[in-house]
């Protein structure tokens, strides 16, 4: 009885995790950018703001570079 059970919540193939890097799973990403090289400009952007703020401000002041960077990286199919 409770091998039925278990038959029907596991899979009988393990599934192929996404890759985000790769171009075959993700064609929002052909060039198989990863992360760290993805949307360099919003990113130097965000970096930039965050470096020339006190803590307490950067957080408020550097809202819409971080939500810029989010999009870009969204854009190219990463999941955040």
């Amino acid at each position: 009885m409770f091998e039925k059970l278990t038959s029907l919540w596991s899979s009988s193939t393990p599934a192929t995790p996404f890759d985000p890097t790769n171009p075959k799973q993700n064609p929002l990403n052909p060039q198989g950018l990863k992360p760290c090289c993805a949307c360099p400009q919003t990113k130097s952007a965000r970096d930039d703001c965050f470096l020339n703020n006190s803590t307490s401000d950067a957080d408020e002041k550097c809202k819409e570079l971080v939500q810029n960077h989010l999009a870009c990286m969204r854009s190219l199919g990463f999941k955040l």
